[in-house]
């Protein structure tokens, strides 16, 4: 390959691990490596670590294992770890508290169901699986003080988790120090070339590349992607907090819940979750700034293409068609004592950009009292754009028509704003 075709060939591959990327350490160091794989034939070991704590992989896991897909296509080699024995410790990244070890059988269990996952996005051909007790397990006591003596306690207290905790006075119990240097190890046993993560995995990162440093090889490249925020906008995607879209859920509910979400995360949903160019991307934002695209519309796209992606063409028009009978077009159902309303937003309300929840619901007459109001929301009685309402003081967004409106189990409001 001539030089101008190698410098081309690096840029092109940059161009596509850019997009979405939080932060990577460094660029200049990816672009070397890439450079040396193109002269060399010899493809990158891209590691993605995963603790199988928790089997259920939801579309914050895709951001990661999206980026991991690109390497794979670019002709990387992905190197999946199981952290079959660092899951005896617990990742306490972002913890508050330490996290309970898992059994083994526990560990097994959920690897398993894993991978039925993640091969939804990676290619199992291209997909090299490891076990970190393979390396792990076979470390004498003596060889693991001697890596424990590469770093400071200083240097561990560093990381954000275990500062709080410890200005905080909440116990921090010594085995979770090993955690990140066992993560570290993982670089050095596989040779990684890049690893991947959330940016919550900046220090373990670090981390790595020191410790491969002081071993003799050439330290990895630290890439990291943005933290997907859940559908409530506010904490990231997680299950423990029921704000997450999980990439096995049905097509319908996966529709369903890429609709609820507010506007605010469509241009990172977009982003991190569609392979539309970024220029487009950007286009639509514009769109639904000045009013050009109704953010509805733009929605029910992002919706589309994530659904889409994990089940189909079909899968995904199906659920369209699905959501748009429930909510708007007041479709007959098995169940006779549903009721689909079409409603018009109170006068009262024209113009304003949002309106108190209790005040909508009054208004609207579904409940008798303001107080009966507050006692469907405390009791999980009310949804908004099939998002469960939990607090008395929710804001309902007014910026698109029609709101869709779940009070009780069984009533369906379609709110018709008037702009």
């Amino acid at each position: 390959m001539e030089k101008a075709q190698l410098e081309q060939e690096v840029q092109r591959q940059l161009s596509i691990l850019r997009r979405g990327t939080a932060e990577i350490v460094s660029e200049d160091g990816l672009a070397a490596k890439i450079r040396r794989s193109l002269v060399s034939g010899k493809a990158l070991r891209v590691k993605l670590g995963a603790d199988p704590s928790a089997p259920d992989l939801h579309l914050g896991h895709a951001v990661v294992l999206d980026k991991l897909r690109q390497f794979q296509d670019l002709g990387h080699q992905v190197v999946f770890i199981i952290g079959d024995y660092t899951a005896r410790i617990g990742d306490p990244s972002g913890r508050s508290k330490t996290r309970p070890p898992l059994s083994g059988e526990q560990i097994d269990a959920n690897a398993k169901t894993y991978f039925e996952q993640v091969y939804r996005i990676l290619d199992p051909q291209k997909t090299e699986v490891r076990y970190n007790g393979e390396w792990l397990s076979r470390l004498t006591f003596e060889e693991i003080i001697r890596l424990a003596s590469r770093f400071t306690i200083q240097q561990i207290l560093e990381r954000d988790d275990f500062s709080k905790r410890y200005h905080g006075q909440v116990p921090i119990f010594f085995h979770e120090f090993f955690y990140p240097l066992m993560q570290a190890y993982d670089s050095v046993a596989v040779q990684a070339d890049v690893e991947l993560g959330g940016t919550d995995q900046k220090f373990n990162f670090l981390l790595a590349r020191e410790l491969q440093e002081q071993v003799g090889q050439v330290a990895q490249v630290a890439f990291m992607m943005p933290i997907l925020p859940g559908l409530d906008g506010v904490h990231k995607m997680s299950k423990s907090l029921g704000n997450y879209v999980g990439i096995a859920e049905s097509a319908v509910d996966m529709y369903g819940k890429c609709m609820s979400i507010p506007d605010g995360l469509m241009e990172p949903y977009f982003t991190l979750l569609t392979g539309i160019p970024e220029p487009e991307v950007e286009g639509i934002m514009a769109g639904v700034a000045d009013g050009s695209v109704h953010p509805m519309v733009a929605k029910k796209r992002l919706a589309f293409l994530v659904t889409e992606r994990f089940h189909g063409t079909e899968g995904a028009a199906a659920a369209q068609a699905n959501f748009e009978n429930v909510f708007s077009k007041r479709a007959s159902t098995a169940s006779a004592d549903i009721v689909y309303e079409d409603v018009t937003l109170p006068a009262e309300f024209a113009g304003s950009p949002e309106v108190a929840i209790i005040d909508l619901l009054f208004s609207l007459g579904v409940v008798r009292s303001k107080s009966e109001a507050r006692r469907l929301i405390q009791q999980g009685g009310i949804e908004i754009e099939g998002q469960r309402v939990a607090d008395i003081g929710f804001q309902v967004s007014l910026d698109h028509s029609p709101v869709h409106m779940r009070v009780g189990k069984k009533r369906f409001l379609a709110v018709n704003v008037c702009h």
